[in-house]
């Protein structure tokens, strides 16, 4: 019988308090990896942490209290405690970048484990804070034992990873169709019958990087329905925009819960992803698209989200923060229903290739015993 690995993730944040990007793929990791064998603990900051662990989906959450937080990097006293005790018990550290904090703690408690990191972005708008860090983050980058970096685009496009790509392989992100929640045909009618038939639709976290003002700017030119599902910390500047060019095709749905996200996922027309900087390294509500069969379209910013959405195959990918560009694809979809349909199933079989969690569970399954052997 195999002996499990113990696998220790450490990140800022994790489900379900925080729905990201990284959060949700941690999640992913940690379902997929326990299907094989591996047992997960995964050590977060929380605002409120329980005092007891928090039994996940097949893995273990411990919370350790978020003290402060300063530009997007939270600081905790206790996790260092948590991270020097969890460490022992476990065979090899996962982190997850960038988390400027986790790489001081990985330096301070040195925990002589095998250690990799999923590299999901460059850091890019600190510039003045970023020449700070810049040595502490080579020093824990030449520290650890191996670099993931999530599509080829980013490994080719990021000067940090290339730096280091002796020791980095590409691992593209994967998601469980079977984890999200069961379409609810009643909702899908629902929601089109409420937005006349067809419509384009945005998931995600309201973030600078994200695009969302140009994407208003292109509804002002159109006439098709646009929904807009999330929330953060732009959305108040987002909603006065659409008031101000008084656009009515936009609908905020605000934070849904996942059985409402899976039905508008079913019900669109296409899935819309206008992120216009390199923040956005991979795109995981695009690559839900995808998952739905639905046809995409996105801005070419050298990421990820070109990896998943490939131009006139799985849908359309257009220059950044160009407002007409964008509008010109939703139009060419709109009067081409079926090359929608062919781009969709494109993207579908794209996903089934290339991006389930089990192949992702399976290729880190196979790199922590690659890095347990040497």
């Amino acid at each position: 019988m195999t002996t499990p690995i113990k696998v220790l993730h450490f990140y800022k944040n994790a489900l379900p308090e925080t729905i990201g990007g990284v959060e949700q793929v941690i999640d992913q990791i940690a379902r997929g990896t326990a299907d094989l064998g591996v047992i997960n603990t995964v050590l977060a900051l929380h605002q409120t942490p329980p005092d007891i662990p928090t039994p996940m989906h097949g893995y273990e959450l411990i919370n350790a209290k978020r003290n402060f937080e300063f530009s997007s990097n939270g600081f905790s006293r206790e996790a260092v405690g948590k991270f020097r005790y969890l460490s022992t018990k476990a065979d090899l550290i996962h982190y997850h970048f960038p988390w400027p904090f986790a790489d001081f703690v990985h330096l301070l408690v040195n925990p002589k484990k095998p250690t990799v990191v999923t590299y999901h972005s460059d850091i890019i708008r600190q510039k003045l804070l970023l020449a700070l860090y810049r040595p502490l983050k080579k020093k824990f980058l030449r520290s650890v034992d191996h670099i993931v970096a999530t599509s080829p685009n980013y490994l080719h496009t990021s000067s940090v990873l290339q730096a280091f790509s002796e020791k980095t392989t590409i691992i593209p992100i994967g998601l469980d169709r079977d984890s999200y929640s069961k379409v609810n045909k009643n909702l899908v009618k629902y929601y089109q019958d409420l937005f006349c038939g067809r419509f384009f639709l945005f998931v995600g976290a309201f973030r600078y990087y994200k695009g969302l003002p140009s994407l208003i700017e292109a509804a002002k030119t159109v006439p098709y329905p646009i929904v807009i599902v999330g929330s953060g910390p732009i959305e108040k500047k987002l909603r006065s925009m659409a008031e101000k060019y008084q656009v009515n095709n936009i609908f905020f749905l605000g934070h849904v819960d996942e059985d409402i996200k899976s039905s508008l996922l079913e019900a669109c027309y296409s899935v819309i992803f206008p992120s216009d900087l390199r923040s956005e390294a991979f795109g995981v509500s695009l690559l839900e698209g995808a998952m739905f069969g639905k046809p995409l379209i996105s801005c070419e910013i050298g990421t990820g989200t070109s990896y998943i959405n490939i131009n006139k195959l799985t849908g359309l990918v257009v220059p950044p923060r160009d407002p007409i560009a964008f509008a010109n694809a939703m139009t060419w979809l709109w009067n081409n229903p079926d090359k929608a349909i062919e781009m969709g199933k494109s993207a579908f079989a794209r996903y089934v290739n290339l991006f389930t969690a089990r192949k992702m569970s399976h290729s880190y399954y196979e790199l922590y015993k690659k890095l347990l052997n040497r």
